[in-house]
C-alpha cells in the first residue's frame, strides 16, 4: 500500500479506487467516466494514461492523459504532480480541458514550458438539466442519424468542428481517428439531425459521454443559412428529450463565455450554469 503522497500511473487493479473517485462528481467527470467505464484502465484500451495521486495512501484525484489532459477532482498539490509529469513526459495532447479552477493552475505550471498555446478559453460555463423545458416543443424533425447516413452527416460535423475549434480534424491523419469517432457516435445511436428537403443538415448534435448517471450534449450546429429561424431551441429540446429518456437522468454541455448566442438558447431549453470549465487548445 501507497502511505505517502505521491503520484503514479494507474493499471487495472486500480479501476475500482478510479471510478469511486470519479463518481464524487458525475456531471463534470462524464467524458473520463465514459471512457474509463469503456476501456478501464488499460493504457492502450483507454487511449491514454491515468495518472492517479494519493495522500495517506489513498487515491483522490485523476489525471487522464491521451489526445486531452483531463484533470479530474485535482487537489492543488495533486496538480503541481501532474504538471510535474507532464512537464517531464513532454506535450502530447491537443489540448488541456477541465474544470476551471484546476485547469488553470495546471496551465500556469505548465505554459513556461509547453506555451504559448492557440487559444485560451479561460470560461466556459458548465450547464446542466434533468427535465424537459416548458413552452418550447422538441422538433418533430430532429432523428437519430442512421448508420447509411455517413456522408450526409460529416461534412456538418467537419464545419461544426473547423468553426469551433479553429483547425480542420482532417488534418495529420487525414481525418480518421474523426470519421471513426463520428461513425462510433452513429453507431450507438447517439448522432441527431434534422435534414432539409434536399438531403442536406440544418442542425445536428451528438451525446459524446454518456454514463448512467450522466451525459454530455456536444457538436450542437446550425447551417449557416438557417441560423436565426428559430431552429436551435426546438433541436436542442429534441435531443434533451432522447438524452433523458434513452441515456441518463442528467444532461449537461459546456459552452464558451463569448457564445451569448448559446448561452441564450440553453437557458430556454431550461440548462442552468452549475459551475466553469477551461480548455487550452495547442
Amino acid at each position: 500500500m501507497l502511505t505517502q503522497t505521491t503520484s503514479r500511473v494507474l493499471g487495472p487493479s486500480d479501476l475500482d479506487a478510479a471510478l469511486a473517485v470519479l463518481g464524487r462528481e458525475p456531471v463534470a467527470n462524464a467524458f473520463v467516466s465514459a471512457r474509463v467505464q469503456v476501456a478501464g484502465l488499460d493504457p492502450w484500451r483507454l487511449g491514454g494514461e491515468m495518472w492517479g495521486w494519493y495522500e495517506d495512501g489513498m487515491l483522490t484525484s485523476l489525471c487522464y492523459a491521451g489526445a486531452n489532459l483531463v484533470p479530474v477532482c485535482a487537489t492543488p498539490r495533486a496538480v503541481r504532480a501532474f504538471a510535474d509529469r507532464a512537464r517531464r513526459a513532454g506535450r502530447r495532447c491537443s489540448s488541456i480541458v477541465g474544470p476551471a479552477g484546476p485547469t488553470s493552475e495546471l496551465w500556469r505550471l505548465l505554459e513556461p514550458h509547453w506555451g504559448p498555446a492557440r487559444e485560451v478559453r479561460a470560461r466556459q460555463p458548465l450547464m446542466v438539466t434533468d427535465h424537459m423545458p416548458e413552452g418550447i416543443q422538441p422538433d418533430p424533425y430532429v432523428r437519430r442519424v442512421r448508420k447509411d447516413e455517413m456522408d450526409t452527416i460529416m461534412p456538418a460535423c467537419v464545419a461544426m468542428f473547423t468553426e469551433e475549434v479553429g483547425v480542420s480534424p482532417m488534418a495529420g491523419d487525414g481525418g480518421l481517428l474523426y470519421q471513426a469517432r463520428v461513425a462510433e457516435l452513429v453507431g450507438s445511436g447517439r448522432s441527431f439531425a434534422r435534414l432539409d428537403g434536399s438531403g442536406n443538415v440544418v442542425f445536428k448534435a451528438e451525446i459524446g459521454a454518456a454514463t448512467a448517471q450522466a451525459c454530455q450534449i456536444q457538436g450542437v450546429w446550425v447551417a449557416p443559412e438557417y441560423r436565426g429561424k428559430g431552429l436551435a431551441a426546438p433541436g436542442m429540446a429534441a435531443v434533451l428529450r432522447y438524452a433523458l429518456a434513452d441515456i441518463a437522468p442528467i444532461a449537461s454541455l459546456y459552452v464558451n463565455d463569448f457564445n451569448t448566442a448559446a448561452r441564450a438558447t440553453y437557458r430556454r431549453v431550461g440548462f442552468q450554469e452549475v459551475g466553469e470549465f477551461m480548455s487550452i487548445l495547442f
